[in-house]
């Protein structure tokens, strides 16, 4: 009868252990990469996330102040108004009624309140408007006032 012997060689048992050893550590690395990709992808999520917010904010908060400085400068050109009608009131009270001269004092009253009510009425968003609407009327003209008071303001400023 012939025995069934089974053969063992302990070389190759240490062989399939250590492919058994190297396989459970090359999954546990590849576990261990995908944990990692999969922190620094929420990481980059959450970065972005905040950035955005940030920005956001940030950009409100310019609105806020832009909002802010516009209120402020209607708010002036309107006290601006005021005063140009108190003055008309004042020309008109104290000025010569009566000839010449009190034609002279009705008419600079008047425009000044004229004034004082446009300024009042349109700010200064309203009056940058007309200004763009008159420029684009009538570009040449524009262009030439320009040339004028830039030439008056670089003498004045060379003095």
């Amino acid at each position: 009868m012939a025995q069934a012997t089974t053969n063992k060689n302990p070389g190759n048992a240490s062989a399939d252990q250590a492919r058994h050893e190297a396989n459970t550590a090359a999954t546990k690395a590849s576990d261990a990469l995908t944990h990692a990709g999969q922190a620094v992808s929420s990481a980059a999520t959450a970065a972005g996330q905040k950035a955005s917010e940030l920005a956001s904010t940030a950009t409100q908060k310019a609105g806020e102040f832009a909002s802010a400085v516009g209120q402020r400068a209607d708010d002036a050109a309107g006290a601006v108004g005021a005063g140009a009608r108190s003055l008309a009131d004042t020309v008109r009270k104290q000025g010569p009624h009566e000839g010449v001269l009190g034609g002279a004092t009705e008419r600079v009253a008047s425009g000044l309140e004229q004034a004082g009510k446009y300024i009042e009425d349109k700010q200064l968003s309203g009056m940058a408007d007309d200004v763009g609407g008159m420029i684009k009327a009538h570009p040449i003209p524009a262009v030439m006032i320009a040339l004028g008071v830039g030439f008056l303001l670089g003498r004045a400023l060379r003095d």
